[in-house]
């Protein structure tokens, strides 16, 4: 039951069955039974499945509230049982890419220092490039970064896969339709992160390659937080992260607008230098692994 639940949440977090599959690295099969068994054993439908997308029911929503909780449960549960006798230093620095430093780090630090309260956190919040170069110096010795996996003198493990996706006001009356094409990204109004910010250089990196140089920007702003914000007092568009949006989409506030030929994926990594050993950094990594999602 714990895996169905976990699947069912995924679903629910992206909103689609072939997102889900790639983070779970099972087959979209696998995916579509499993759902299919939690309607069945509870009689509800939790997803509309509509041509292009799926959105939840009103019940999927209620079963969400649930399976949240009872997957709360079991990762306390493991947490206090499995790892009762592991050893931390008294304090852990590390490095986070602005995204997961944002979105998804706090709350899994949050849950492991209620297990060990005695270990404290100095968690450097930058972009790649930045964390990378603190390991490189030595100034870290481990972090999590959207890197390119290409650099020998530094060792990376997949952590979690995102996709930077197009949003808007979920009751945009300029654009009821779910998709748009490549050629269209030009003529409407984005709101854009600044220069600098990793989402943008992996936007117009995808972008060039189908020769589009330039977006109609009307408003720059330096989070993502302050985008969302935006983004629901206004008809605009922008280009954010699947994981900064998980909430927005459950509540309906923003909606996804797909473009049609153009996928932005990413991978984060965990981060260290090549030949480090530490087995509490081994630790920390299945930690936060086992806990991200939760």
């Amino acid at each position: 039951m714990k895996t169905k639940l976990h699947i069912f949440k995924v679903v629910a977090s992206h909103l689609s069955f072939t997102k889900a599959a790639e983070q779970l690295f099972i087959s979209q099969p696998a995916i579509s039974k499993s759902i299919r068994n939690l309607e069945e054993a509870y009689g509800i439908t939790l997803f509309l499945r509509k041509r292009n997308s799926i959105e939840l029911t009103n019940d999927g929503k209620s079963f969400l509230v649930y399976a949240n909780k009872i997957l709360e449960i079991h990762a306390e549960m493991e947490n206090q049982f499995l790892h009762k006798y592991e050893k931390f230093p008294e304090v852990i620095p590390f490095g986070v890419s602005t995204t997961l430093a944002n979105y998804i780090i706090p709350k899994v630090i949050a849950k492991f220092r209620t297990q060990f309260p005695k270990t404290n956190f100095k968690i450097t919040s930058g972009n790649s490039e930045e964390i990378e170069g603190l390991i490189l110096n030595q100034e870290l010795d481990f972090g999590i970064t959207e890197g390119k996996n290409t650099n020998p003198k530094l060792h990376f493990n997949k952590f979690v896969k995102d996709e930077i996706v197009l949003v808007t006001n979920a009751k945009n009356p300029a654009y009821k339709k779910t998709a748009m094409e490549i050629r269209e990204l030009p003529e409407i109004p984005i709101i854009e992160r600044e220069m600098g910010s990793g989402t943008k250089e992996i936007l117009y990196g995808y972008l060039n390659k189908h020769k589009i140089r330039k977006l109609n920007t009307v408003v720059t702003l330096n989070s993502t937080e302050a985008i969302k914000n935006y983004l629901l007092h206004s008809d605009n568009y922008a280009f954010v992260s699947m994981h900064a949006i998980t909430e927005e989409l459950i509540d309906n506030t923003l909606k996804i607008i797909d473009v049609n030929g153009l996928t932005i994926e990413r991978w984060f990594y965990f981060v260290s230098r090549t030949g480090f050993q530490s087995n509490w950094i081994q630790l920390l990594e299945k930690y936060i692994w086992d806990n991200y999602n939760f």
